[in-house]
């Protein structure tokens, strides 16, 4: 009992004490909800003030290093003004410092103009804030105002120095003069020579045309790698075409060009084409192996730093500059001449030439800039090959197209027998064949036709064949079956002469024999038909000739040589003008002649001035003597002379122009 006594006083004693504790803290509560209430308010009214005073510690900072960054560039700004003094001098006293001086102008000018945006964009906003605190400090106001107008004058310095007239304009003006002064010191016309010339001179006139040091190509490179960084390369570009191009130009003015002058309605009326294009071949291939050879070169180098787009498109240009489509369209007014003949040997003349620069020129003008000179090349190769497989393939149509003309009056060789012949020699020559062959078989891959070897051969054969043809028709034309076989005779023997060369050879031994046979055959009907009877004239019995004979009067025989000198008149005149062109085969048939009539003439005459006592009677009768004679017969059958060396050109020229135009006309008909 006492225990549980002592527990329930301890209980109500811990009771009291809680309540106690328990009051105690309902009263500080309430005195801290009244001390929270007082800093809340405090706080809030405190606030403003410590904003304030934090904004004016900050800005004071800030623009303190705004103007630190703005006399920062303002030391930046004297560096540009010793650099302007530096360069007002000439860039050729020592180009490379000028250089140094021009990219640190640049990079100095930059720097101001980056740095004042960004300063200038700071000191607006500090200026606009601290104009409003009416507690601001006026130095700082005229700190920040005096730095905004600097940096506002420093912001433009740059944009104006790159206008025209402004200091690094005129910088990059003085760079590109010195650019050209360089290049014109350096650049002299190509002395243009053979390309069969000694090797050793074509280096030397290499060397010539290649001047460019180490020390030269450095200089160019300073000068338009600094262009090309500023915008400046098109102007680079275009002073290095304009001086490169006048000096190719004046490299052209050695050769004699005038032919590449002639007007397109006069070509028709040139009588020395070949010659005209053998000069153009000379000149293009100078010009391209040469001439435009060293202007890549040369682009590539002094463009080297730029890249493979700034010295090709300089390259073109100087290329155009220099003529080379003029070369282009002169092969073009060739392939656009009417067509003949001599048009096909032009053709193929041209093609060599191309043919033998095709590497050449996918070398130089590969490249994009250069399109419009290979789209020319490519158009005039296209015309080369379509205009000389439709003139060859025409021939042996344009010879049978010959037919209904008449021969020559004379019974010599036609013209178009001797042409056809000729030029059929030259197709087949090595100056020829070689290209026609590669020619025709382009254009049978062109047209997806395949090349069959002796398709030339044949179509030359085939030519030759209508030739033959004609002739046969041509001989029956002559109402004088004599003059028809002297005709023949003359033809068979101008194909017999055919031996030796690549038409003879062509054709083989076997046609040539025939044609031997067929004029011994032609001759000995000529002579037997046209000569033949007059001999009978003079035959006379051996023993009625005798002095002792009295069956045959003087006056008979007078008779019979009046009656020859009256049938070799006839002949004469009649044979006269009729042409043996061969010499050989005149000097056989005139030998012909001359034994077989003269010893009989000179017999019979010798008899008759025995049986005549008066020589005034023998003198009567006889009008020729054996020599005078002999000598006429040997006068006959001759061509007709020419006066002078130049007369014999004009002919020649006129009658290949004569053939032509026939054949001109026939392929039109066709």
């Amino acid at each position: 009992m006492e225990s549980l006594e002592a527990a329930r006083k301890c209980l109500t004693t811990s009771l009291e004490t809680s309540s106690a504790i328990s009051s105690a803290l309902d009263e500080s509560g309430s005195r801290l909800e009244l001390l929270n209430q007082r800093y809340l308010s405090l706080q809030a009214s405190l606030r403003p003030i410590s904003k304030q005073k934090c904004s004016f510690v900050n800005i004071d900072h800030g623009i303190d290093s705004v103007l630190c960054s703005a006399a920062a560039l303002l030391k930046v700004s004297d560096s540009v003004h010793q650099l302007e003094h530096s360069l007002l001098t000439d860039p050729s006293s020592d180009l490379y410092t000028y250089v140094s001086d021009t990219k640190k102008l640049e990079e100095a000018l930059k720097l101001l103009t980056d740095n004042c945006r960004l300063t200038v964009g700071w000191l607006k906003d500090v200026f606009e804030f601290l104009q409003d605190k009416p507690i601001t400090n006026e130095l700082y106001l005229l700190n920040v105002k005096k730095s905004l107008r600097i940096l506002q004058e420093l912001q433009v310095k740059e944009e104006s120095a790159r206008l025209d007239g402004g200091l690094l304009s005129t910088a990059f003006d003085k760079l590109e003069l010195e650019f050209q002064r360089l290049l014109i010191a350096n650049s002299m016309p190509l002395p243009l020579v053979s390309l069969t010339s000694h090797i050793g001179q074509q280096a030397s006139i290499a060397r010539q045309a290649l001047p460019l040091t180490s020390s030269l190509a450095g200089k160019l490179h300073a000068i338009t790698e600094r262009l090309h960084a500023n915008g400046r390369l098109d102007k680079c570009q275009s002073i290095y075409v304009e001086v490169r191009g006048m000096n190719a130009r004046r490299s052209l003015n050695t050769l004699d060009l005038s032919y590449l002058e002639i007007p397109t309605a006069e070509f028709e009326a040139v009588q020395c084409m070949e010659s005209y294009i053998d000069q153009w071949g000379c000149h293009l291939e100078l010009v391209v192996k040469q001439l435009l050879e060293t202007e890549c070169r040369l682009s590539a180098i002094v463009f080297e730093k730029i890249g493979p787009e700034a010295w090709m498109g300089c390259f073109a240009k100087i290329a155009m500059e220099s003529g080379i489509l003029s070369f282009i369209r002169f092969g073009k007014i060739i392939t656009d001449r009417k067509n003949d003949p001599l048009k096909l040997l032009n053709l193929l003349s041209i093609f060599k030439v191309l043919n033998g620069l095709r590497l050449k020129f996918n070398q130089l003008f590969s490249v994009k800039a250069c399109k419009e000179i290979r789209t020319v090349t490519e158009d005039l190769i296209k015309k080369v090959v379509n205009g000389t497989s439709e003139i060859f393939w025409q021939l042996p149509a344009q010879v049978k197209l010959q037919r209904p003309t008449s021969p020559p009056p004379d019974g010599s060789i036609p013209k178009l027998v001797s042409f056809v012949t000729d030029y059929c020699n030259q197709l087949l020559g090595d100056d020829y064949r070689p290209h026609l062959t590669q020619v025709l078989g382009i254009h049978l891959s062109w047209r997806k036709e395949a090349y069959e070897e002796g398709i030339v051969l044949c179509q030359i054969y085939n030519a030759i064949k209508e030739v033959a043809v004609n002739l046969d028709t041509w001989s029956k034309a002559y109402e004088d079956i004599t003059l028809s076989y002297l005709f023949m005779m003359n033809n068979h023997c101008h194909f017999c002469n055919l031996r030796g060369t690549v038409l003879g050879n062509m054709m083989g031994d076997s046609w040539l024999r025939a044609h031997e046979q067929y004029k011994d055959y032609y001759a000995a009907l000529y002579l037997r038909t046209s000569w033949g009877k007059l001999l009978s004239i003079l035959v006379v019995p051996r023993d009625i000739l005798s002095p002792s004979s009295a069956s045959v009067t003087s006056q008979d025989l007078a008779k019979r040589l009046n009656a020859f000198n009256l049938a070799f008149d006839e002949r004469y005149k009649k044979q006269s003008n009729w042409v043996i062109s061969d010499e050989i085969l005149r000097e056989n048939v005139c030998k012909h002649l001359v034994e077989g009539i003269i010893p009989i003439y000179r017999a019979y005459v010798k008899n008759y001035c025995l049986s005549i006592e008066n020589d005034a009677k023998v003198d009567k009768h006889m009008k020729y003597r054996a020599q005078s004679l002999e000598n006429k017969i040997r006068s006959m059958f001759q061509p007709k002379q020419r006066k002078a060396s130049s007369i014999k050109q004009a002919d020649l020229i006129s009658k290949i122009k004569q053939v032509s135009h026939q054949f001109r006309l026939t392929l039109a008909a066709l």
